[in-house]
C-alpha cells in the first residue's frame, strides 16, 4: 500500500503543476491530501492512521513540517538563505535604473565591428549581469527587448539571434551570485549530514571499526564555497558560448554579419564605456572579491552588493541632473578613506583605544563611516524619489524571496512525505542496486534532473530533488566527490530547465518580448545548439573536477581560518608534495642537517642538547621513512589489482543482501503487529511471514555467493593497507620528533631580553616580601611565577619560585627562606642567562638557516600555517577526487 499512496503522491503533484497551479502551493498541497488519505484509509481498514506508512505516521510527518518550519524561518544559524533576499535586491535595483540596458547598447557598438560581435556583446553582458544580477526573467527581456531587434535590423540568423539571448540570461544561475547556488548550497548542507552518517555504517558494516578515519569523511560545502566553484565553470559556459557565436560567424558570415558603425571609437565613446563598464566591474570585485579573500562572508557581501546596486542606481536615476554623481563619489572617498585608515592603524576597536594614534584613527574611521552613510542614505533617498524605484525594487524583492521560501517550505514538506511513503528507500535502492557503481549512478541521476529541466523550475529541482539523490551520491567512497563539485554540476544541470522545450522559461519570457516576425519554433531551434553546449560544459567540468574544487579549497588554505598543517585532510597531499622536494631537494637537506649537527651546543643544558641530538637523528630518518610509504603505497597498488574486483563483487552482494534484511525488518513488524488486537490482520502477518521466507532465502542465496577465499583475501590486503597506514604514522611521529626539538630551542633562545627582563622583578619581589601579608605575597610569587612562563625553558628559575610559594602558604610562613628560594630563582636566571645569549648569537642564526631548509618538508606539521606556496600546491592536490572504497 505504500507504493500506491507513493505513486498518488507523485500523481497528485504532476497533476497540480500540469493544470498550472502555484508551485507554492502544488508541493506542499499534493503532500497534504495524500498524507491526509493515507491515514484516514489506515484508519478505516487498519484502525491505525500510520497502518500505511513505511516510517512513522501522519503525526511523524507534521513533526517534521514543523521542524523544517522553523529550520528555514526561526533559525539564524541557517544564514545561508539570508543572502537571498539581498542578492534579489541587488539584481532587481540594477535592472530598474536601466544600467543594464546601458551596458547592453555600449557592448554592442563595442564588439559590433567583430564577426558576430553583436551575439558576443549579448554573451559578454550577460555573463556581466549574471555577476551582478542574478534574475534570469529581467535580464531575457532586457536583452530581448534592446539586442534583438539590433540583431535582427543587421540581418542576423533568428535561431541565432534568440538563442545568444536566451542562453546568455540563464547565466546567472550558474555565475554568482545565484539564488541557484544558494539553495544548492542550502540543501546539500543537510545531505552532507545524511551522506557522512551513511558512509560512517558502510565503514563500521565493512570493517567492523567503530571509527572511521578523519579523511574519509564527506566534505561539505557553503553558500560562498559554491560560489567560487561555479565561477571557472561559468567562465568555461561563457567561453563555449563565445567560441560557437564566433565560429559560426566566421563559417556562415550571412547569418552573424560585422557590424560596423560610424563614430564609434571616439574619446567620448571610451569614456562612456569606462562609466558603463567599470562600476558594474568594481561592483563584482566587491561582492565576488571579498568572499573570495575571506575578507565577507557570503551574506555580507550580499549586503554590500545591495548597497552598492543603490548607489549605481543613485546616480544612474539623476544622469544629466546636477550632481548626479555626488553620493557614488562621496562613498568612493570613504571607502579610500577606510582603507588609508586600516592600512596606516590596523583594525580599529574603540574598546582597545589606549594611545592618541588609537583615537586618531577611531576619529578618521568615524568620519570615513558618516560620509559613507550620508552616500547610501543618499542614494536611497534618490531612489525613492525619483519614479518611486526603491518601493518597487522592494516590493518584487519581498514577492520573490517569499515565492522561494514558500517553495522551500513547501518542498520540505514534500520531501517529509515522500519519505514517509518508504520513497527514499525505493530510489536509493534502485541507485545502488545499479551496475556500474556511482558513475551509472550519477548519469541516470542527471539525466533525471535534465528531464526534469523539461517541466519543472529550478527551484523545485533543487528542493525536491537534491535532498533525496544527493545523500546516496556523496556517500560513496568510490567517487569521493565533495558537495560542492556536485552542487556545481546540479547547477550547470539545472540551468538547461531555462531553454529546454516546451516549458523553458527563458523562451517564455522572450517570447513575451519579442517581434511577430521571430516564431516560437525558430526559438526552439535557436537553443538547441546552446543546450549542446551546456552538456558539454556538463562534461568538461566532470572530467577536471578542479576547475570546481581548486578555488574554494585555495580559498579555505589562505584565510585567516585555515585549517592546521596537522588536519588529517591535508596530509595525503602534504605528504605527496614532502616527497617531491625529497626527491628534488633531498642532498640538501641531508647537508643541512649534517651542517647543524656539527653546531657546537656544548654549553647548553644536558637536557637540551639530548633533545636537540635526538631531532637531528630523527631528521635523518625522515627520508627513509617517506621511501617507505612509497614502498608501501605501490604494495597497495599491487595487491589492488587483484583484490579490487572481488572486492567490489562482495561490497555489491553485502549491500544487496543489507537492503533485503531491511525489507525483512520491515514485515518483521507486521508479522508482530497483526492478529486480532493487532493494527494488520492474520491474513496480511500470514502474507508477511511467507513473503519473509521468500526474501531470507533470496538474502541466503546472495550470500551464498561470497567467493569461500574471501575472508583469506581481505585479510591479506587488510594488512597491505594497515602497512601503508603505519608507515605514514610513523613517518608523521618521526618528522614531528624532528622538528619539535629546533623549534623549542629557537624560542628559548629568542626569548633571552624576556628572561633578562625578569631580574629586576624578581630583585624587587625579593625586597618587598617582608612587607606583604602572606596571602598578598604568595599572590605576587604566583604571578611572578607565571610571568616567569611565558618564556620558553625558564623550569629552573620557576622552581626556586615554587618552593617560595609552598613555604609563604604553608601554617608557619618564613620570609627569609622564601626569600633564600627566589635567590636561588636569581642564580638560576644569571646562569640561564649566560648560556642563552650565548646560543643567541652563536647558535641561533645557524639553526634559523638549518629551519629554513627543512621548514617546507620535515617541519611542515608543526607550522602555525601552511605557507602560500605549499598551500597552493595543497589546494590543487585537494581538488582531485581521491578513491578511498578500498578502505571499506
Amino acid at each position: 500500500m505504500e507504493l500506491f499512496f507513493l505513486l498518488l503522491l507523485v500523481v497528485l503533484m504532476a497533476f497540480a503543476l500540469g493544470s498550472g497551479f502555484p508551485v507554492a502551493f502544488a508541493l506542499p498541497g499534493s503532500a497534504i491530501l495524500t498524507i491526509a488519505i493515507a491515514a484516514g484509509t489506515g484508519y478505516l481498514f487498519a484502525g491505525e492512521t500510520g497502518a500505511y506508512f513505511s516510517h512513522g505516521g501522519p503525526g511523524q510527518w507534521l513533526s517534521a513540517g514543523v521542524t523544517n518550519f522553523r529550520g528555514i524561518y526561526w533559525e539564524a544559524e541557517r544564514d545561508t538563505l539570508i543572502a537571498i533576499p539581498l542578492f534579489v535586491f541587488m539584481g532587481i535595483m540594477l535592472q530598474r535604473s536601466k544600467i543594464a540596458e546601458d551596458l547592453l547598447v555600449t557592448m554592442a557598438r563595442l564588439f559590433g565591428p567583430v564577426p558576430g560581435g553583436l551575439g558576443i556583446s549579448v554573451v559578454f553582458v550577460g555573463a556581466l549581469l549574471a555577476a551582478t544580477t542574478g534574475i534570469v526573467g529581467a535580464t531575457v527581456v532586457a536583452m530581448g527587448l534592446i539586442s534583438l531587434p539590433a540583431m535582427l535590423r543587421n540581418k542576423y540568423s533568428v535561431p541565432l539571434a534568440t538563442g545568444t539571448i536566451a542562453a546568455s540570461g540563464t547565466l546567472g544561475q550558474i555565475i554568482p551570485p545565484s539564488i541557484v547556488l544558494i539553495i544548492l548550497a542550502d540543501q546539500l548542507a543537510s545531505a552532507v549530514d545524511q551522506a557522512g552518517s551513511l558512509r560512517q555504517t558502510l565503514y563500521k558494516s565493512s570493517t567492523g571499526e567503530i571509527s572511521m578515519p578523519s579523511d574519509y569523511s564527506v566534505v561539505s560545502t557553503s553558500a560562498g564555497e559554491m560560489f567560487l566553484g561555479a565561477f571557472l565553470p561559468g567562465l568555461v559556459l561563457v567561453g563555449l558560448y563565445m567560441l560557437f557565436i564566433l565560429g559560426f560567424a566566421l563559417l556562415k558570415p550571412s547569418s552573424a554579419p560585422a557590424v560596423h558603425e560610424e563614430g564609434t571609437f571616439t574619446r567620448g565613446f571610451a569614456l562612456k564605456v569606462l562609466i558603463t563598464l567599470v562600476p558594474p566591474l568594481a561592483l563584482i570585485f566587491l561582492v565576488l572579491g571579498s568572499i573570495i579573500a575571506g575578507v565577507a562572508t557570503v551574506n555580507q557581501a550580499g549586503a554590500i552588493g545591495a548597497v552598492g546596486a543603490m548607489i549605481m542606481a543613485g546616480y544612474r536615476l539623476g544622469e544629466g541632473k546636477r550632481g548626479a554623481y555626488s553620493p557614488a563619489i562621496l562613498s568612493i572617498l570613504a571607502l579610500l578613506g577606510l582603507a588609508v585608515v586600516v592600512s596606516f592603524y590596523g583594525s580599529v576597536n574603540i574598546k582597545l583605544i589606549q594611545t592618541s594614534d588609537d583615537v586618531v584613527a577611531l576619529v578618521l574611521a568615524l568620519i570615513a563611516v558618516s560620509l559613507l552613510l550620508i552616500a547610501i542614505f543618499w542614494s536611497g533617498w534618490r531612489t525613492l524619489a525619483m519614479g518611486n524605484t526603491l518601493r518597487g525594487v522592494m516590493v518584487e524583492t519581498a514577492k520573490t524571496t517569499s515565492l522561494v521560501f514558500i517553495i522551500l517550505l513547501g518542498a520540505a514538506m514534500l520531501t517529509a512525505a515522500f519519505r514517509a511513503f518508504g520513497g527514499e528507500e525505493l530510489v536509493k535502492n534502485f541507485l545502488l542496486g545499479l551496475p556500474g557503481g556511482f558513475w551509472a549512478q550519477f548519469l541516470i541521476v542527471m539525466l533525471v534532473i535534465f528531464v526534469l529541466g523539461f517541466f519543472l523550475d529550478f527551484i523545485e529541482i533543487a528542493v525536491v530533488v537534491v535532498p533525496i539523490v544527493a545523500p546516496i551520491l556523496l556517500a560513496d567512497p568510490g567517487a569521493n566527490v565533495t558537495a560542492v563539485w556536485l552542487g556545481v554540476m546540479i547547477g550547470l544541470n539545472i540551468q538547461t530547465s531555462f531553454l529546454t522545450p516546451p516549458f523553458g522559461f527563458a523562451l517564455f519570457y522572450l517570447r513575451g518580448v519579442a517581434p511577430a516576425v521571430v516564431k516560437t519554433i525558430d526559438m526552439y531551434k535557436g537553443v538547441i545548439a546552446f543546450i549542446c553546449l551546456q552538456l558539454v560544459a556538463l562534461g568538461i567540468v566532470g572530467l577536471y573536477p578542479q576547475l570546481v574544487n581548486y578555488l574554494p579549497n585555495r580559498s579555505s588554505l589562505l584565510s585567516e581560518t585555515a585549517p592546521p598543517p596537522q588536519n588529517p585532510r591535508l596530509q595525503f597531499c602534504m605528504e605527496k608534495r614532502s616527497y617531491e622536494q625529497f626527491q628534488k631537494n633531498g642532498d640538501s637537506i641531508l647537508a643541512a642537517i649534517q651542517s647543524a649537527e656539527s653546531i657546537d651546543m656544548s654549553y647548553l643544558p644536558e637536557d637540551i642538547r639530548e633533545d636537540v641530538a635526538e631531532g637531528f637523528e630523527k631528521a635523518r630518518e625522515a627520508l627513509p621513512a617517506m621511501e617507505a610509504i612509497r614502498e608501501a603505497e605501490r604494495a597497495v597498488a599491487e595487491a589492488a589489482v587483484d583484490y579490487r574486483p572481488i572486492h567490489s563483487n562482495v561490497r555489491r552482494l553485502e549491500r544487496d543482501a543489507g537492503r533485503l534484511q531491511e525489507r525483512i525488518e520491515r514485515l518483521q513488524l507486521i508479522v508482530t503487529r497483526s492478529g486480532e488486537t493487532g493494527v494488520y490482520s492474520a491474513e496480511q502477518g500470514e502474507r508477511a511471514q511467507e513473503r519473509i521466507e521468500v526474501l531470507t532465502a533470496e538474502r541466503e542465496a546472495l550470500l551464498a555467493q561470497i567467493p569461500a577465499e574471501w575472508e583469506e583475501v581481505h585479510d591479506v590486503f587488510a594488512k597491505v593497507q594497515k602497512a601503508e597506514d603505519a608507515a605514514r604514522l610513523s613517518y608523521r611521529r618521526t618528522v614531528d620528533d624532528a622538528y619539535e626539538p629546533v623549534v623549542e630551542l629557537k624560542q628559548i633562545l629568542q626569548d633571552a631580553d624576556l628572561v633578562a627582563s625578569f631580574k629586576p622583578e624578581l630583585e624587587s619581589l625579593r625586597e618587598r616580601l617582608p612587607e606583604l601579608k602572606p596571602k598578598e605575597a604568595v599572590d605576587a610569587i604566583a604571578d611572578m611565577r607565571s610571568r616567569v612562563g611565558d618564556a620558553e625553558g625558564t623550569g629552573d628559575i620557576r622552581d626556586g619560585l615554587t618552593e617560595a610559594r609552598s613555604i609563604m602558604r604553608s601554617n608557619e610562613p618564613d620570609v627569609a627562606a622564601a626569600q633564600a628560594e627566589i635567590d636561588k630563582s636569581i642564580a638560576a636566571l644569571e646562569a640561564d642567562l649566560a648560556w642563552r645569549r650565548k646560543g643567541a648569537e652563536e647558535i641561533l642564526p645557524k639553526l634559523n638557516a638549518y629551519d629554513a631548509a627543512i621548514a617546507g618538508t620535515i617541519g611542515l606539521r608543526l607550522q602555525p600555517r601552511l605557507p602560500r606556496d605549499i598551500a597552493l600546491d595543497v589546494a590543487s592536490c585537494l581538488s582531485h577526487h581521491r578513491d578511498i572504497s578500498l578502505g571499506f
